[in-house]
C-alpha cells in the first residue's frame, strides 16, 4: 500500500469510526442500563418482575422488528442519514423514559430507544464497506464492537455511582442529550451517493423468503434466538436481580460483577479482532471458535445455576464466551451471495432480538408465577434459568448438525444496490 493510500485510509478512519463508535457505545449502554436501576424502577413505580421484564424488553422488540426494513433503508438512503435520523428517535425515547410515570409510558419509551439505536452496528458496516477495502472490514467492525463493550461497562459501576447524584431520570435525560449530539456529529461524516437502481419490492420479498426458508439460516437462528438472545436478556436486566436474590449480593457488589462481565466481553471482542486470523492460519476455524464459545456459555450457565463457584468468576466467564457469538454473522454470511449479506445479517438480528424480547419478559413472568405459587424467590430464579438453559442446550445440539450448502445459482435473480 502506498503512503498516499495509507493517508487516505487513515483520513477515512478518522472521519468514520468515531461517530459510528459513539452511536454503538450509547446503544449498548442503553441496552444494559436497566439492570442497575431495576430496584429503583420496581420501588418507585410499584411494578412486578414481569412488568419490569416487559418494559425493559420493549427495547429488543423495537430493535428487532425494525431490522428487515432497516436493511432496505440503508441501501436506499445511505447509513449517515438513516442512523442520524434514528438517533433522534432514540433521544426522544430517552426523554420520554425520563419523564414517564406509568408502565405503558416506560415500555413505549424503551421501544423507541430500541428502534432508534437499531442501525448503530449495521450502519457502520455499510459505511465501512462503501469507503474502505474488504480486508479492513473485520478489524473496523471489531473496533465498533469494542465501543459496544465499553458501553456495557458504562452501564454498570458508572451508572450505579451516578444514581445518588442524578437519579435514574437524570441518567436518561443525560443519554437523550448525548444521543442528540451524536446525531449531529453523524451528519458530518462522509457519505456516498446512493445507487438509484433498486430491486423491485416483489423481488426483495422473494429474496427474504428464500433466506428464511434456507436450512443453513435455520442452523444458526435457534442458537441466535435462545443463546445469544438469552444472554442479552440476562445481561440487560436479570443478572443483577439474580445476584441480589440468589447470591445475597448488594447492588453495589452486583454492579461490580456486571462491570467485570462487560470487561470480559470487551476482552473477547479484542481477541476475535486480533487473533481469529492467526488462529485460522493454524487451522482453528472461526466456526470452531463459535462452537467452543457457545458450548462454554452453556457450561457456565449451569455452574451459575448450581452455584459451583463465585459470581465474580462465573459471570465474567459467561460474558467472555458470549463475545464469540458475533462470529455467527460472518459464518452465516459466507453461505449466501454477497449481494444478500445485509439482509442475511438483519434477518439473523431479527431472530436474536425477538428472542431477547421474549426471554427478558418471559423470565420475569416465570419468576412471578413460581413465586405466586409459594416458591421462594431465589428458587424461582433457579428453576426459570434452568428451563432456559435446557432450551438453549437443544438449540446448541441442533446447531451441531451439519448442513449442506444450497446452490444459489437457481435462486431468484439478485441485483445489488451497491
Amino acid at each position: 500500500m502506498t503512503i498516499e493510500a495509507m493517508n487516505e485510509h487513515f483520513y477515512l478512519w478518522r472521519r468514520l469510526v468515531p461517530a459510528y463508535a459513539a452511536g454503538y457505545f450509547l446503544s449498548y449502554g442503553l441496552r444494559s442500563v436497566n439492570a442497575v436501576i431495576a430496584p429503583e424502577l420496581m420501588r418507585e413505580l410499584s411494578i412486578t418482575a414481569a412488568g419490569l421484564g416487559l418494559l425493559t424488553s420493549a427495547y429488543f422488540l423495537g430493535f428487532g422488528l425494525f431490522q428487515l426494513p432497516l436493511g432496505l433503508l440503508l441501501d436506499r438512503f445511505g447509513p449517515r442519514r438513516v442512523e442520524a435520523a434514528l438517533l433522534i428517535v432514540a433521544a426522544v425515547g430517552c426523554a420520554l423514559f425520563a419523564i414517564g410515570t406509568t408502565l405503558v409510558t416506560l415500555a413505549v419509551a424503551r421501544a423507541l430507544i430500541g428502534l432508534g439505536v437499531s442501525a448503530c452496528l449495521m450502519a457502520s458496516v455499510k459505511a465501512f464497506s462503501q469507503w474502505l477495502p474488504a480486508e479492513r472490514l473485520p478489524s473496523l467492525t471489531a473496533t465498533i464492537m469494542v465501543a459496544g463493550g465499553l458501553g456495557a461497562l458504562s452501564a454498570s459501576v458508572p451508572v450505579e455511582a451516578a444514581l445518588p447524584l442524578f437519579g435514574w431520570r437524570g441518567v436518561f435525560f443525560l443519554c437523550a442529550g448525548l444521543l442528540a449530539l451524536t446525531a449531529g456529529f453523524m451528519m458530518t461524516v462522509p457519505d456516498q451517493a446512493v445507487d438509484a437502481h433498486h430491486e423491485s419490492l416483489g423481488n426483495q420479498i422473494r429474496t427474504l423468503g428464500r433466506i428464511y426458508s434456507n436450512r443453513i439460516f435455520w442452523r444458526f437462528a435457534p442458537q441466535g434466538c435462545l443463546i445469544s438472545g438469552g444472554f442479552m436478556a440476562i445481561q440487560g436486566l436479570w443478572a443483577v436481580p439474580w445476584m441480589i436474590e440468589v447470591n445475597g449480593a448488594t447492588r453495589s457488589d452486583a454492579a461490580g460483577v456486571l462491570f467485570l462481565m462487560g470487561l470480559a466481553m470487551l476482552a473477547g471482542f479484542v481477541f476475535v479482532a486480533t487473533c481469529s486470523g492467526w488462529l485460522a492460519r493454524r487451522r482453528i476455524a472461526p466456526m470452531t471458535l463459535l462452537t467452543a464459545g457457545m458450548g462454554l456459555a452453556l457450561v457456565v450457565e449451569l455452574a451459575i445455576i448450581l452455584d459451583l463457584a463465585r459470581s465474580a468468576w462465573l459471570w465474567p466467564l459467561l460474558g467472555l464466551s458470549f463475545s464469540l457469538s458475533n462470529i455467527s454473522y460472518s459464518q452465516l454470511t459466507v453461505a449466501f451471495p454477497m449481494a444478500l449479506s445485509g439482509r442475511v445479517n438483519t434477518a439473523l438480528n431479527l431472530m436474536v432480538f425477538v428472542g431477547a424480547f421474549g426471554l427478558q419478559w418471559g423470565i420475569g413472568a416465570s419468576v412471578d408465577g413460581f413465586a405466586a405459587g409459594g416458591m421462594a424467590l431465589a428458587s424461582a430464579f433457579r428453576v426459570t434459568f434452568a428451563v432456559l438453559a435446557a432450551a438453549q442446550g437443544l438449540a446448541f445440539a441442533w446447531f451441531l448438525v451439519p448442513v449442506k450448502r444450497v446452490d444459489w445459482s437457481r435462486a431468484v435473480p439478485i441485483t445489488s444496490s451497491r
